[in-house]
C-alpha cells in the first residue's frame, strides 16, 4: 500500500469516528464490540485462502486490515497508541526474530532457527513483565483462541523446554491409554469424569499431531468437510428414494456413507 492509499484509509476512518459527521454505528463501537467482527474476518481470510478464490482473498483482506485500522484509530482517540505505532511495532517484531536476514546470524537447521525465534519471544514476554514476576514458559498463549490451536500452542512450548516424548511411538501408546480411561469413565456413570477424559484424550491427540508434523486444527477442519461430503451424499440419495433421513434404518444409511467413501475417492484423489 503506497504511504497515499495509507494516510486516505486511515483519515476515512478519522471521518466515520467522528462523534458530529460521522457514521452512528461506527462512533459506537470499541474494542470489545469488535472482537466478533476482528474474528470473523480472520476466518473469512482463511477461507478465501482455502477456496482458491484469489479475488475474494485481496477483498477479505482489506476488510481484515479495516479491523486493524478500526481498532488503531479507537486507540488514538484514547491517547493509547495510533496505527504508525502499530506497524513500527510489528516491523521491530520483524527485525529482532528474524537475525539470520537482518543481523548475519547464522543458522545450521531449522530447529536453531526456531529456537531463535522462540527465544525473541521470550524476550519480547519478559519485556512486557513490568512487574518482573517468574513468569511460566506457558504464558503468553491468547486465551480466546480455539481450543485445539491453544493446545498445541502450550505444547510446542513446553517441547522447546524438553518437556516431550523423544519420538512419536510412546505417543500411540499413550492414545491408546487414554482412550481407555475414556472408556472406564463412561462405564462409571460419572459425566464429570466423562468430560475430563475426554479432554485428555483429545489433548493427546493434538500431541500426537504434533509428533506426526500435522496441523490439528486443518486436520479436523478437513475431516469435517469430508464428513459433510459423504453426509450430503447420502441426502441426496435417499431424497431421490423419496424418503427422509429418519425413515432410513441405521444399516441403510451406514451402508450409503460406505458407498459415498467409494464414489467420492474416485472423484477426490487423495482423499479417503
Amino acid at each position: 500500500m503506497s504511504l497515499v492509499k495509507t494516510r486516505e484509509l486511515l483519515s476515512l476512518m478519522a471521518r466515520l469516528r467522528d462523534p458530529e459527521t460521522g457514521c452512528a454505528w461506527d462512533v459506537q463501537q470499541d474494542f470489545y464490540s469488535l472482537i466478533p467482527y476482528t474474528i470473523e474476518e480472520a476466518y473469512e481470510v482463511a477461507d478465501a485462502i482455502e477456496r482458491n478464490d484469489f479475488d475474494d482473498l485481496r477483498a477479505e483482506l482489506g476488510d481484515l486490515l479495516l479491523q486493524v485500522v478500526f481498532h488503531s484509530r479507537i486507540a488514538e482517540e484514547r491517547g493509547l497508541f495510533d496505527f504508525e505505532q502499530v506497524a513500527a511495532g510489528i516491523s521491530e517484531k520483524l527485525v529482532s526474530r528474524h537475525p539470520h536476514v537482518f543481523a548475519g546470524v547464522s543458522f545450521d537447521t531449522d530447529a536453531q532457527r526456531q529456537q531463535a525465534w522462540d527465544d525473541a519471544k521470550a524476550r519480547e514476554r519478559q519485556q512486557k513483565n513490568t512487574e518482573n514476576k517468574p513468569e511460566s514458559v506457558l504464558s503468553g498463549v491468547a486465551k480466546s483462541l480455539p481450543a485445539l490451536v491453544a493446545c498445541e500452542k502450550i505444547q510446542n512450548r513446553a517441547a522447546s523446554h524438553g518437556f516431550d516424548w523423544p519420538d512419536t511411538e510412546p505417543v500411540f501408546d499413550k492414545v491408546e491409554e487414554e482412550l481407555r480411561e475414556v472408556h472406564e469413565a463412561w462405564q462409571s456413570g460419572d459425566q464429570a469424569h466423562v468430560q475430563e477424559e475426554v479432554g485428555d484424550l483429545l489433548l493427546v491427540v493434538v500431541n500426537l499431531a504434533r509428533h506426526l508434523k500435522v496441523n490439528p486444527e486443518i486436520a479436523l477442519k478437513e475431516a469435517t468437510k469430508k464428513f459433510t461430503r459423504r453426509f450430503n451424499y447420502i441426502e441426496k440419495q435417499i431424497e431421490a428414494s423419496g424418503r427422509q433421513l429418519r425413515e432410513c434404518e441405521l444399516a441403510e444409511l451406514d451402508g450409503l456413507w460406505h458407498e459415498a467413501k467409494r464414489v467420492q475417492k474416485n472423484t477426490r484423489p487423495g482423499h479417503s
